[in-house]
């Protein structure tokens, strides 16, 4: 009986391979066209990591009943791949990493046939050029519905860019409870390692998680003496210490705009939180500003923030009319990038200086980020607000800290929201979230920034199948790139956020 069962398990091999493999020739007789092809996503003119996943696409071409691709690199390689009647491609993976590796700092030539009803046709072809650097390995997003208000099943994931795989990080339901239910987001990593790691849990079960060495524990980061807990956070890149933002923030919806939703700020303050001591303590607390998005510098020897004066500061509103009459002001909310000297023996802040004016030009920023060499300063740039993530103005900016220029990454923005972004560790790529497919989710984008200072044409994280970004009916949020994988599990950090209630921080008075 065993042998029956071997010969059917290898008869069944057998099978799978023929299916599996198909010999796909470059058709000799065809129409040139003067186009290039439509395909989707777009991964025309293009530059990528030869350590990239490969990138499957879909010929846009209805009449069309097959497809023929051929890549050929600058170096040598030949790739030969097809579609039936999806007109999908699917490259295999061992083929696309040879002729990345073999074609690294050179180009790839793509050519697309399509067999029409009368024909074969070629469209001309379009290149892709494969970067000498790579793109860290792993990506972490949290997938959410837009609700805006109520949530249900969501989770934080992380992607391996070599290939298709996507792990689990930690999902709150499968199935709703509404005992049980929990919102989580702000995953955040020290120095692009894993090693370092946490996220917030909101409503039931709250606290924040920390995860070190592969273990978790959950704290309570908040106190008569703060503002809410602990919000937007930045791990320092050495030490032991984490800048939060603790923000107090409302939604208003728009009856007639382009946009669905306006998130203010009430109120925001800088934190810093010794994770040994279990200590938290005020950074920066003005009455009159808003002070969130804190991130440190990679040689950890400056804190920037994002702030913005209160718009309501010198009127005479009562309290309780105060949150009705900032949702008018909405668009008076204008934040500048400013930074503080931190000195790591003492542990103390020196004065806050300007770096990026946006309230002059009536402009906004949000969401600083430099880059490993310590030399840009990236930033997304809106008409008003923060969270830039509903803005259509909003665009990817940097500032040359060693020239102090401020331009555009215009090759990278797009005409709809592009936002929340992450430098890779050789600061050599930048992902990030835009709306750009359909104007309603955000899609993890990659672009390429050259030693110039200059971005390139970007292209949508690749997916086994081409259609995974129409049928996803999530969003991606807040990408993160790291160089290892997360090494805690979703049963460990299952049982520390339903287990545990969480050791409150001891609060400590302000370094002066």
């Amino acid at each position: 009986m065993d042998n029956v069962k071997k010969l059917c398990v290898l008869c069944l091999l057998c099978v799978l391979c023929v299916a599996c493999s198909h010999n796909y020739e470059v058709p000799t007789q065809y129409a040139e066209v003067d186009s290039t092809a439509a395909i989707y996503p777009d991964y025309t003119d293009i530059t990528i990591p030869a350590n990239i996943a490969p990138l499957n696409f879909m010929l846009k071409e209805g009449s069309a009943k097959s497809m023929i691709v051929e890549m050929k690199g600058e170096k040598g390689g030949n790739l030969v791949c097809g579609s039936g009647k999806d007109l999908k491609i699917d490259i295999d993976s061992t083929e696309w990493r040879t002729l990345l590796e073999e074609n690294r700092s050179t180009t790839i030539s793509v050519s697309i046939y399509a067999q029409m009803p009368s024909g074969w046709i070629k469209y001309q072809p379009y290149t892709i050029a494969v970067a000498k650097e790579d793109i860290d390995p792993f990506l972490s997003y949290r997938l959410i519905e837009p609700g805006y208000e109520l949530y249900r099943q969501l989770g934080l994931y992380q992607r391996n860019l070599t290939n298709f795989e996507q792990h689990v990080i930690y999902e709150n339901n499968r199935v709703y409870s509404d005992e049980d239910n929990h919102c989580i987001n702000c995953h955040n990593y020290q120095n692009y390692s894993t090693r370092q790691m946490l996220f917030h849990v909101r409503a039931q079960h709250g606290g924040t998680i920390i995860i070190r060495d592969g273990k978790a524990q959950k704290v309570q980061i908040k106190g008569d003496s703060i503002l809410t807990a602990g919000v937007y956070p930045s791990w320092h890149p050495t030490l032991p210490l984490i800048a939060f933002s603790t923000n107090k923030t409302g939604q208003a919806f728009h009856m007639y705009h382009d946009e669905k939703l306006e998130v203010l700020d009430e109120g925001s303050d800088l934190l810093l939180y010794d994770v040994e001591k279990n200590e938290v303590s005020l950074v920066l607390n003005d009455s009159i500003q808003f002070e969130t998005f804190p991130c440190w510098s990679p040689d950890g020897k400056w804190l920037y923030y994002c702030t913005s004066t209160d718009p309501l500061f010198g009127e005479e509103v009562p309290d309780s009319a105060k949150e009705a009459a900032r949702i008018t002001k909405y668009q008076d909310f204008h934040y500048d990038i400013r930074r503080m000297a931190f000195d790591e023996k003492s542990r103390r802040f020196g004065p806050s200086e300007l770096v990026v004016d946006c309230a002059g030009r009536n402009r906004s920023a949000s969401f600083p980020r430099i880059s490993p060499d310590g030399r840009y300063l990236l930033y997304a740039e809106g008409d008003y607000g923060q969270f830039h993530i509903w803005h259509k103005s909003s665009d990817l900016y940097v500032k040359d800290l060693q020239t102090d220029s401020i331009y555009a990454l215009n090759e990278a923005n797009s005409t709809d929201v592009d936002s929340y972004h992450s430098w890779s560790s050789n600061g050599r790529w930048i992902v990030f979230a835009t709306r750009r497919m359909d104007g309603n989710y955000t899609r993890a984008f990659i672009t390429y920034f050259d030693k110039q200072g200059r971005a390139h044409k970007a292209f949508c994280m690749p997916q086994r199948d081409p259609e995974h970004n129409i049928m996803l009916l999530k969003s991606y949020n807040v990408p993160e790139l790291t160089r290892d994988a997360v090494q805690v599990n979703e049963r460990s950090l299952r049982q520390c956020i339903f287990g545990t209630e969480g050791e409150a921080a001891k609060f400590a008075p302000r370094r002066q």
